[in-house]
């Protein structure tokens, strides 16, 4: 069945986000904090700014800096004009990424939406401490495969909001059309 994502490969292929929501939590984040945080870094890791990656490596003290600026800046975000606070940290961690507060007030819809499709999506999983357990259990596969850990990974469709769907239209050099025509056309 080659192919098929399994259960498995999902996590296995989302253990960096694992390991940030685990770091997370045991400094004492509670798990929808951690799972915030956490989703937001691989949010980030998804736009090619790898800050999640530095995690393991941070002290304590700076894994706390790193959740409560993730989480202070999505608090922001839910705001209808945010006013996201300084992220030094988070900053530094994604180096050559431009990542500054000014980038998450400018990107929010798609910040918001990211975050939110992937707790809703791939973070149901990830999150789960009974898959956690269960793939630590059956790390090799070669013990056994729990149905759980075998099973089809199946993403649920994202439907994509008006405002931020596009069309690319072409005309004919052969049959010009006047402007008018065309707004006309799409009033109707």
């Amino acid at each position: 069945m080659a192919g098929v994502l399994t259960v498995r490969d999902v996590l296995y292929l989302y253990s960096a986000a694992r390991t940030a929501y685990d770091r997370f939590f045991d400094i004492g984040c509670n798990p929808e904090q951690a799972r915030n945080a956490a989703a937001l870094l691989l949010w980030l890791d998804q736009c090619n700014v790898s800050a999640i990656h530095h995690l393991p490596g941070l002290s304590p003290t700076a894994v706390n800096m790193v959740a409560a600026e993730a989480n202070s800046v999505l608090e922001c975000l839910r705001q209808p004009a945010p006013v996201v606070p300084a992220i030094p940290l988070i900053s530094a961690l994604c180096q050559d990424g431009d990542v500054d507060p000014r980038f998450f007030a400018f990107h929010q819809d798609l910040v918001v939406r990211g975050v939110a499709d992937i707790l809703d999506g791939v973070g149901v999983l990830i999150f789960d401490e009974h898959l956690k357990v269960m793939l630590r259990r059956y790390e090799t596969g070669l013990v056994g495969n729990p149905p759980e850990l075998a099973a089809p990974y199946n993403c649920r469709p994202v439907a994509v909001p008006e405002d931020c769907r596009s069309m690319f239209i072409t005309f004919s050099r052969g049959a010009p059309m006047e402007r008018e025509e065309i707004f006309d056309y799409f009033r109707q």
